[in-house]
């Protein structure tokens, strides 16, 4: 079994900054993928972006440029450098980790506003 934690969300005013983290515990092995998903209210689930255990990432359109992931094998943590934040970027941001399944975090609440 896998349990994965979030950590870093908060409010934060438009243009500015915050790093989420996600904390992996139980048997995940050395070869998986990590990945980051949002959901704003009223809105169905997406990908943020992704990286595998060898370090190669994937982004959405939207998070290219302005996030990025990375993790740390050895702490197993994955991080998301979140900058120039927008208001659209208000969500619950999910950590998730897929091995043979798909597991998920409880998800950290990020919110951008003035």
């Amino acid at each position: 079994q896998v349990q994965l934690v979030e950590s870093g969300g908060g409010l934060v005013q438009p243009g500015g900054s915050l790093r989420l983290s996600c904390t992996a515990s139980g048997s995940i092995g050395s070869i998986n993928v990590m990945g980051w998903y949002r959901q704003a209210p009223g809105k169905q689930r997406k990908l943020v972006a992704n990286i595998i255990s060898d370090g190669r990432t994937n982004y959405a359109d939207y998070a290219r440029g302005r996030f990025t992931i990375s993790r740390d094998n050895a702490k197993r943590t994955m991080y998301l450098q979140m900058n120039s934040l927008k208001p659209e970027d208000t969500a619950i941001y999910y950590c998730t980790m897929t091995l043979m399944a798909t597991y998920w975090g409880q998800g950290t609440q990020v919110a951008v506003s003035s």
